[in-house]
Parts: C-alpha cells; sequence; structure tokens
C-alpha cells in the first residue's frame, strides 16, 4: 500500500457494549480508515489491535492519541495509538 501511514491501535479493559463502536466512531470522524481488526475475549476482558491506514486523517496524530484516549475514558478502556515504524522498532528482536 503505497502513500499508506498507519498505526496500530490498541484496546484493554472490561468488555461492555460499544467499545468497538467508539474506537471506530473515532478513527471514523478524523477521515482514519481501519484496515485490519482483531480482538479476543478473554473471561470478561477485551484485547483489540487495529491497524488503521491515516494518511488522509484531518489531524495530526498526537491529536488522534489523545483523542482515542479521551474514548477510552469515556469507555472505561485503555486506547493507545502509535505509528506503525514505532511499533515495529519497539517490537523487533
Amino acid at each position: 500500500m503505497e502513500n499508506a501511514q498507519r498505526i496500530i491501535v490498541t484496546v484493554l479493559g472490561r468488555d461492555r457494549v460499544g467499545i468497538i463502536a467508539g474506537v471506530a466512531g473515532v478513527l471514523a470522524e478524523h477521515n482514519a480508515n481501519i484496515l485490519d481488526v482483531s480482538q479476543t475475549i478473554l473471561q470478561e476482558f477485551l484485547a483489540m489491535i487495529m491497524i488503521a491506514d491515516i494518511s488522509r486523517c484531518t489531524v495530526d496524530l498526537g491529536t488522534l492519541k489523545d483523542r482515542l484516549a479521551e474514548a477510552g475514558r469515556e469507555l472505561g478502556v485503555r486506547i493507545d495509538a502509535q505509528h506503525e515504524d514505532a511499533f515495529v522498532c519497539m517490537h523487533r528482536i
């Protein structure tokens, strides 16, 4: 995917109705396109990872991260986002 600027979004917390919709809503509001989603429920806990293309995002990454974190507080979960390059470097062996 040329010209794609991808972020990794992680969501952790107690499962409840509306978490995926809340995260997707923030991304859509700022024109970030969700490319892939993986989630699992471990007993009552949700663990989710999203990959999103932010090449046409209407805000900078810092602002998007703040908006996602704010949504997480409202939803009672932790939402983090980082640029794909930083994620790859952090997890390289």
